[in-house]
């Protein structure tokens, strides 16, 4: 059977107790004549009664597996054996496997209907009261109605989990069109997808009902619900599209908006494509556990997100990530996912798209940093993990062999994690993540394979067979072209192209891990060549595989850039590349770089016979990949200096850290007061210079480094040890203004202490901070500079002061000086609190940090008042932060479940979830020692076993996500095997 249409209506919302009275009604056309059973998916509803065509009541059962997954047989307490356990009961309920939690038996009466090949209409009365996931209510303490305290409530649905609010097919797979209605107090407006039909009273005028109607077929995961005492704002450039936000945050909406209409007009020229729905809804709530969800024709935004018009940073993230949302609207919500193992084309398109926008808004230089920054992350997480299999449903095709040895085997799919990658609610949240992450750079690699424009084609080839399926009549098959897969969307590129790609997607998306490459050369004099060797040792390690195929060699010379392209098999590539320009130390001629530009260099550090200035591996980034690059210390300063790639002026930085000579730092210090260097490049270069000049301590005389730098940018004409007034209209300078403090105060003297020059440069910059005549706000500004005085913090070094008590007067004068000043930083903020409240964060940060090195008594007290729901959540998750710190270093077991009590029972989501990351990668007490476990106690660490067990194996059934991080936590303190805390079984 498939569905072809639904209605669904919510009457009863009720604030006060958390409850919902509703009623669902499936169209189910039959593909069968002997149809008996139908499976929908419903979690945590109370089911009152099924109907058929209204008329015919029917019996049904539920039944959910996630209330107890391992039934309590497992005394064994080990993941190996949850994770199939965890698999088996998501099988049972999965909706693209025939299963559902409501078995609706069909009677005889109805049987007849179905023998017909008629369609048949199910109705659900349902309820829910509580809800533990899926849906949430805010309700802020306080005064007056609830319209006043802006209470309000939204559905947060982990990928498909709408049968968490109503009952339904719980498939990407199953699109079809929806009739929604909701009743809701006169003074609260429901918003939700597609077009707002009509608003009609109830007779008592008490309350009022929104009628939506939604004709482009969609699937069950992409409704949404947010209601709440909106106000309204419609967008001036766009009339279709409404935004939506809590009371008096109106004034930061408009500002937040304002070019939202300018990412629609790209996508829509991009793709060639006009927007899919007729209308499109922005709705910010508060409490989100992501800060963008998007759903058919709308988006459920975090409330952070909006800014007012002095603020800078936000802007980038606030404008990023409300054009993620719309491009999901073409791919995620239009066009679907036909299986989960197909999610990477939706997640990797949608996220490619925004990538495009986001080049045209920020520039090229910050879009090619992103994916360097990307990058970097898949290749961390893979290395520590093992790795992503964007599409796990088949294994790649076994690789022809031409001799008589035996084939490699593939490796299994699920090497090394803790958790089966057959369905979406059994993985880590944390892998979804990154995953997304890779099929982004999948799709980039796609498009350097068969070009950009041809890659646009074979989107719009979707989108446009999307829209033709979209108006046809439900039956079965016609709307199959609204739904993507790895095999549809080959063929796709296939159609459109002429190229076989499924070797690529053997390579790149049915095989996980990446490629690391190892390359080293020397130059021959003799023949003018450059002997390159590229090895790829590492193929037996966590993550990484062997690469097979072209690799791209960039090499810099004296006559202009030269790009090789090598084929690599083996382990080891060995070639000789021969050299198109001849040394010449002597002659002054300007040397032409990549970009087409002509440059003079200074040649006198490089090696007199050699042309190459340096070389580059895979500069496009066309790969999955890590790369070593073995080059002398000049080479890596030439191409700091000269090369025009962000992302090869990254990796110099990065390789210069090992090689603290006074050229090194000339080269740096040359970058940062460079105003053609992208600004990311030259706050890099300022950290690194902060590390090369630490290890220069012993030879170096003079002032401390950026300080000359800091003064020639920002010092006032007349005296400039005074800074000038704050000014942040030339963006360079203001993101330089904030780095270089923190930069400096990272640097140590012979003792191993920050020099007090620096110290008193910092406190200089408190005193003369003036941001009177600013048109913009130094929230961000004043942060960082508190950010630096916690970076100037050292251990204490005397050995009389350990035993010690800590007192006001044993701590030096500089360590005063630090703590009044973030005293006085933390009590302003009471009194006019900045935007997200940056400032109050930081001085958490440095007073947990002056905590953590012996000048202040190190306790919980503090945090805990600041982690308190009610606080801001930014400044909570800090607190949580430095509780998490304190429980690792000095924590007892009761500072422990503290935490752990946070996470089963606050009530922000989004808390519960960050904190229990937090717990993951700074685990206290990390998988026990013997000496662990005698001074806190077996039976404590049994406790905490059993507790968390419990926790994912019954607690958590409503709330995928937060089940599989605390099993992440479990994975972290215990590992895969039984606890060794436990007694044998």
């Amino acid at each position: 059977y498939c569905t072809a249409h639904q209605i669904v209506s919510l009457t009863g919302i009720n604030f006060q107790r958390k409850s919902i009275i509703g009623y669902s009604e499936l169209t189910i056309v039959p593909l069968r004549d002997n149809l008996r059973v139908i499976k929908l998916n419903a979690k945590q509803c109370r089911i009152y009664r099924v109907c058929i065509n209204d008329i015919h009541e029917v019996t049904f059962q539920y039944f959910d597996p996630f209330l107890d997954i391992t039934h309590d047989d497992d005394r064994e307490r080990s993941l190996e054996a949850f994770a199939h356990a965890h698999v088996n009961a998501a099988s049972q309920i999965d909706p693209d496997k025939n299963g559902g939690e409501l078995v609706v038996m069909i009677g005889e009466e109805a049987a007849s209907l179905i023998a017909e090949g008629r369609s048949v209409r199910i109705g659900v009365e349902f309820s829910l009261e509580q809800p533990q996931g899926g849906i949430h209510f805010v309700i802020p303490e306080g005064e007056g109605v609830l319209a006043d305290r802006a209470a309000h409530m939204y559905t947060c649905c982990y990928e498909n989990s709408s049968r968490l609010w109503f009952p339904c097919i719980d498939s990407f797979a199953e699109p079809c069109t929806w009739r929604l209605e909701f009743t809701v107090d006169e003074n609260m407006t429901a918003v939700s997808c597609g077009d707002l039909i009509e608003v009609v009273y109830t007779p008592d005028m008490r309350r009022k009902t929104f009628y939506y109607g939604l004709n482009v077929p969609t699937s069950a995961p992409n409704i949404a619900l947010a209601v709440g005492p909106f106000e309204i704002f419609v967008d001036p450039y766009m009339h279709e599209v409404t935004h939506f936000c809590l009371p008096g945050l109106m004034e930061n909406l408009k500002v937040s908006a304002r070019y939202l209409h300018e990412a629609f007009e790209f996508y829509e020229e991009t793709l060639a494509n006009r927007y899919p729905y007729p209308c499109y809804k922005q709705v910010f709530v508060d409490e989100t556990d992501v800060s963008v969800s998007a759903y058919a024709s709308m988006s459920i935004l975090s409330t952070n997100l909006l800014h007012p018009y002095p603020i800078v940073d936000q802007t980038y993230i606030t404008r990023t990530a409300m054009a993620q949302a719309i491009a999901e609207q073409f791919f995620g919500c239009f066009i679907s996912m036909q299986n989960w193992s197909d999610a990477w084309l939706p997640k990797g398109i949608s996220t490619y798209l925004c990538g495009l926008y986001a080049k045209k808004c920020f520039g090229n230089n910050a879009y090619r940093e992103w994916i360097h920054k990307e990058l970097q992350e898949v290749v961390k997480y893979e290395e520590e993990n093992g790795g992503i299999i964007l599409d796990p449903s088949q294994p790649p095709a076994p690789l022809p062999t031409a001799t008589a040895t035996p084939p490699n085997q593939p490796k299994p799919a699920d090497q090394g994690f803790h958790f089966l990658l057959k369905n979406l609610h059994t993985i880590s949240p944390v892998y979804l993540e990154v995953m997304t992450k890779k099929a982004h750079l999948v799709m980039r690699m796609l498009e350097h394979r068969i070009g950009y424009e041809l890659l646009l084609q074979v989107l719009n080839k979707h989108l446009s067979l999307a829209s033709n399926a979209s108006l046809q009549k439900a039956s079965a098959g016609h709307w199959f072209h609204m739904l993507i897969s790895t095999n549809t969307f080959s063929k796709a590129i296939f159609t459109v192209t002429g190229k076989d790609m499924s070797v690529f997607i053997d390579q790149w998306v049915r095989t996980g891990g990446h490629a690391k490459f190892h390359l080293a050369f020397i130059f021959n004099r003799k023949r003018n060549t450059v002997e390159l060797e590229i090895r790829q040792d590492a193929i037996s390690q966590k993550g990484i595989r062997k690469y097979v195929g072209p690799l791209l060699v960039t090499v810099q010379e004296l006559d202009g850039t030269f790009r090789h392209t090598l084929q690599v098999e083996g382990a080891v590539a060995k070639s000789d590349i021969t050299c198109h320009s001849k040394s010449r130390r002597n002659k002054k001629k300007k040397i032409p770089l990549c970009t087409g530009e002509e440059v003079d260099m200074d040649l006198t550090t490089m090696d007199s016979d050699s042309p190459v200035l340096w070389i580059r591996l895979d500069p496009d980034m066309t790969l999955v990949r890590s790369c070593q690059i073995e080059q002398p210390d000049y080479q890596w300063q030439y191409q700091l200096r000269h090369e025009r790639d962000v992302t090869a002026q990254f990796d110099a930085i990065t390789a210069l850290e090992k090689f603290p000579t006074p050229s090194t730092r000339q080269a740096l210090t040359n970058t940062i007061e460079n105003e053609q260097t992208y600004v990311k490049v030259r706050c890099a270069a300022a950290h690194c210079l902060t590390k090369v000049a630490n290890s220069m301590v012993s030879s170096w005389a003079g002032p401390p480094a950026m300080l000359a730098i800091f003064r020639k940018f920002f010092g006032s004409f007349s005296c400039p040890h005074i800074i000038k007034q704050n000014n942040f209209q030339n963006l360079q300078h203001y993101f330089l203004q904030k780095t270089i403090p923190v930069a400096m105060a990272g640097l140590r003297n012979a003792h191993g202490i920050c020099p007090p020059e620096v110290i008193k440069f910092l406190l200089d910059l408190f005193k003369y901070n003036d941001n009177s005549k600013n048109r913009f706000s130094d929230n961000y500004y004043r942060a960082a500079l508190v950010e630096a005085l916690g970076e100037t913090v050292t251990p204490v070094i005397s050995v009389v002061q350990q035993g010690t008590e800590i007192t006001a007067e044993s701590l030096s004068s500089d360590t005063k000086l630090i703590l009044e000043e973030i005293t006085r930083n933390l009590n302003m903020e009471k009194l006019l609190p900045c935007y997200k409240l940056t400032v109050t964060v930081a001085c958490l940060k440095a007073i947990r940090k002056l905590q953590k090195f012996g000048h202040l008594p190190s306790t919980p007290n503090l945090f805990r008042s600041y982690a308190a729901y009610g606080q801001f959540v930014e400044v909570r998750l800090c607190a949580l932060e430095a509780l998490v710190d304190y429980t690792v270093v000095d924590g007892k077991w009761s500072d422990f479940e503290y935490l752990l009590d946070t996470v089963e029972e606050d009530p922000d989501p989004g808390v519960r979830l960050a904190l229990i990351r937090m717990l993951c990668q700074n685990p206290p007490f990390q998988r026990p020692s013997n000496k662990q476990l005698i001074e806190i106690g077996k039976a404590r660490w049994q406790e905490l076993v059993h507790r968390l067990w419990k926790l994912f194996n019954c607690m958590l059934s409503h709330d995928s996500k937060m089940r599989c991080s605390v099993i992440d936590l479990y994975f972290t303190m215990f590992g895969k095997k039984r606890p060794a805390c436990l007694p044998p079984p």
